[in-house]
């Protein structure tokens, strides 16, 4: 059976899962009929890869579930001292379609995307 996505996506920096360090919880993830919202929880209050965490789950998100569902990905609110400017980047379709364009964003966010052992 396969796991839930947060449970497969790896820390860019550690060799921990997302879940098993607390950064996607089940309270921070809402479904609806059209949309999969999912807050991140950093690690720390200024983490520098919240931007590239998040881009990871939208990306596990995106390739996982129907194309019915709208994939919204954000920052808990008052959990990072930027969460307003990296939630907004990463709602940008623009942006997050720019950034899976770059080649060495896209090999970090696979890497990050490897099941693990």
């Amino acid at each position: 059976p396969a796991s839930p996505p947060q449970r497969s996506i790896l820390d860019p920096e550690h060799p921990l899962t997302l879940s098993q360090l607390g950064v996607v919880n089940l309270p921070d993830i809402t479904v609806t009929p059209s949309q999969i919202t999912v807050h991140l929880t950093p690690t720390i209050p200024h983490c520098s890869m919240s931007t590239l965490i998040g881009l990871c789950i939208h990306t596990k998100l995106t390739r996982s579930v129907s194309r019915r569902y709208r994939v919204k990905v954000g920052v808990k609110e008052g959990t990072h001292q930027q969460w307003r400017q990296v939630s907004r980047q990463l709602q940008d379709k623009e942006r997050v379609w720019a950034a899976m364009e770059n080649g060495y964003l896209r090999g970090v966010v696979e890497k990050c995307l490897v099941e693990p052992a």
